[in-house]
């Protein structure tokens, strides 16, 4: 395929932004090649300025459930914006979406709008710290909650990809407060708070990790830390972020039926548009002002067109009929690929929950942080060169997620079997 104009844009791009990009992984640098500069997408195709056409599998990194440029958010983002596009005030949508999530979440009484998901989780540690008077949490290896202080340790997304285990510019108090634990490993948990427990706020955990591959939680896992954080008097936070409206019409809590203190929400809330949100229970929402004293705030928060945008998206997942279709085609999907996998002689793992999956570069079984490093990060890279001159665009980088959407079709994955197929061939 060619890729000459993205090459050369690419080249212009880094002379005015760091590494040419908004956003680390989007460099290619972990699979060794220049980004592609998207012209326009549609459904399950991205389409590049040199023309190429591809079935993408990252879905904007998550957001987009019901594919791109949906008819029925295209209309709500139109209709939003010819009545302006930021008023610094309140808005209907605004109000019309916060009842949305909190009915699809139980644990959610009151919910605060923000501009990301960074924004969400630091404002909820905010709000632990002050809720419990404690300065410690609890986070997880391989866990990203985003770009916050608190968060920069041992973390996923492109902190792993880029094999950063902490990002200079952190303060050395921020590491002391910040208390690693391994996911799945209910020891790791008891120990620290046998040692910790009355100064830790709260834990905070993705319940289905998803920045560094996708990770399942182990039976028993997530009620192990909402007995433990119960019994502490610490909160327990489930970062929604990627979950949210993902796996179901709701979270993962609603599937697990755990009742975290407060949940983080982003991505698919905003229907492409940037969003985040943090909510839960009254008497720590109250705390939040101007109800109480603990301050946040933003200029775009609750703008009318992510708003819209967000509640067009909720309003078309209320058909829980589209979260089985994702399933079937996923279910299909990765099944044969798994057949074809092992017809080849390949070591690899797939994982897999609803429409999202990874595939590992390893025989291992993943399921934790040292799981995930096995991975031959330089077999996937190979791997991501060859399908992208199959036409197939999956994340660039071994620990991202692969996303379906609603978009995609029976016939989008027999492309991309036929793909991988080539794929291997082309690299084994």
């Amino acid at each position: 395929m060619p890729y000459s104009k993205s090459e050369t844009l690419f080249q212009e791009a880094c002379k005015y932004m760091p590494g040419g990009v908004s956003s680390p992984v989007r460099a290619f640098k972990a699979v060794e090649g220049h980004p592609l500069f998207i012209q326009k997408a549609q459904g399950s195709k991205l389409y590049d300025v040199d023309g190429n056409e591809y079935i993408d599998y990252v879905s904007s990194f998550g957001p987009l459930i019901l594919g791109h440029a949906h008819p029925a958010v295209l209309e709500a983002i139109v209709e939003a914006a010819q009545r302006g596009t930021s008023y610094g005030a309140p808005c209907e949508a605004e109000l019309e979406l916060a009842q949305t999530i909190c009915s699809a979440f139980p644990a959610m009484d009151k919910i605060r709008m923000v501009n990301s998901g960074t924004e969400a989780t630091m404002s909820a540690i905010r709000l632990a710290r002050a809720a419990t008077g404690r300065d410690k949490i609890v986070k997880f290896e391989g866990c990203y909650h985003g770009h916050g202080d608190s968060f920069l340790i041992q973390s996923g997304s492109g902190l792993l990809t880029a094999g950063i285990p902490t990002s200079p510019g952190v303060p050395q108090a921020t590491i002391q407060d910040t208390l690693l634990c391994r996911f799945n490993d209910a020891a790791s948990v008891t120990q620290t708070f046998e040692k910790h427990g009355e100064e830790i706020a709260a834990v905070i955990v993705e319940p289905v990790p998803g920045n560094m591959g996708l990770v399942l939680p182990q039976l028993g896992f997530l009620e192990g830390l909402r007995d433990i954080t119960r019994k502490s008097g610490s909160l327990l936070i489930f970062d929604e972020v990627i979950t949210g409206f993902r796996l179901c019409y709701g979270g993962m809590q609603t599937i697990t039926g755990i009742t975290p203190d407060l949940t983080t929400l982003g991505k698919i809330i905003g229907g492409g548009l940037p969003v985040g949100a943090y909510g839960g229970r009254k008497d720590l929402m109250d705390m939040v002002a101007p109800e109480g004293p603990v301050y946040q705030a933003g200029t775009l928060s609750g703008n009318p067109l992510a708003m819209s945008a967000g509640l067009a998206s909720l309003r078309m997942l209320q058909d829980g009929d589209l979260y089985d279709r994702m399933d079937v085609v996923s279910y299909y999907l990765c099944g044969q690929l798994q057949t074809l996998f092992e017809e080849q002689g390949w070591f690899y793992t797939i994982n897999r929950m609803g429409s999202m999956f990874t595939i590992f570069f390893t025989e291992e079984e993943i399921n934790s942080y040292e799981d995930v490093k096995t991975s031959n990060t330089e077999q996937y890279a190979r791997f991501h060169r060859a399908l992208l001159e199959q036409g197939v665009y999956f994340p660039p980088s071994q620990f991202e997620v692969c996303f379906l959407s609603a978009a995609h079709q029976l016939e989008d994955a027999d492309k991309t079997i036929a793909a991988v197929e080539k794929a291997l061939a082309t690299i084994k």
